[in-house]
C-alpha cells in the first residue's frame, strides 16, 4: 500500500487477556469514524496516552555495531516515512489535538517521526527498543505499565504521545501494528489492565 495515499477501516476487537481494544481505522469518506477517534483524544483524561510507531523506516533491524549517538549507524526513516510523520502531525493539527507531552524512544527513527509530526520530541529510556533482550524488555514493559498507572491517578485530561517500537507496543496491547500506527491506552483502575481504547492509523 502507497504511503502517500490514506486508507481507514473500522472495526472492533477483543483481544485475550482482558485486554479491550476497540480497532478505529476510520475512513476517509466516513467522518464519524474520524470523528470518533478525535473525540476520544479530546476528551482525554484517565491517563489516555497514543503509543506511536516510529513512521516508515526501510528495513528491519539495525546495522550491526549502530550506535545511538550517531543516527547514521541506524535504520532510520526515508521521505516516505517523513511524509507520513508530518501527515500524522497534520492529524492531529487538524482537529486541534495537542499532546500535553511528546515522550520518544532513543533511536533516531522515533525522534525524527515525533519531532516532524509533533514538534517536540523527550527521549525516555523505556521506550527504547529492547528486541532480544528478555530480562530488560520486561522491565521495560512494567516500567510502561506503571507509568500508564500514574497517569490515570494524576492526569486531570489531555493526553500523551508515546513514540516507540513495535516490540513495546505489542508488549502493551498484545497485538501487531504497522510503521506509523498509534495504539490508544488508558489504565483501567478498577480492573487493573490497560485498556486500549482505540487503534489509529494513517497509510
Amino acid at each position: 500500500m502507497a504511503w502517500s495515499r490514506r486508507r481507514w477501516l473500522g472495526g472492533m476487537a477483543l483481544l485475550a487477556g482482558g485486554v479491550e481494544c476497540i480497532a478505529l481505522r476510520a475512513a476517509a469518506a466516513r467522518a464519524d469514524d474520524t470523528a470518533d477517534a478525535a473525540a476520544l483524544l479530546r476528551q482525554g483524561g484517565g491517563g489516555l496516552v497514543v503509543a506511536l510507531r516510529h513512521a516508515f523506516a526501510p528495513g528491519t533491524f539495525d546495522p550491526p555495531g549502530y550506535r545511538l549517538e550517531d543516527c547514521s549507524t541506524q535504520r532510520n526513516l526515508n521521505d516516505e516515512g517523513r511524509e507520513q510523520a508530518r501527515r500524522i502531525g497534520r492529524w492531529f493539527a487538524e482537529r486541534s489535538l495537542v499532546p500535553g507531552r511528546v515522550r520518544s524512544s532513543a533511536w533516531c527513527r522515533c525522534l525524527e517521526t515525533a519531532r516532524l509530526a509533533f514538534g517536540s520530541a523527550e527521549p525516555w529510556a523505556p521506550l527504547n527498543s529492547m528486541i532480544g533482550e528478555r530480562e530488560r524488555q520486561a522491565a521495560h514493559a512494567a516500567t510502561l505499565r506503571a507509568e500508564l498507572a500514574r497517569l490515570a491517578r494524576i492526569a486531570p485530561g489531555g493526553f500523551e504521545v508515546w513514540v516507540t517500537h513495535q516490540v513495546n507496543i505489542t508488549a502493551l496491547a498484545g497485538g501487531s501494528t504497522g510503521s506509523g500506527e498509534a495504539v490508544l491506552l488508558r489504565h483501567d483502575v478498577t480492573r487493573d489492565v490497560l485498556v486500549v481504547a482505540a487503534t489509529l492509523r494513517i497509510a
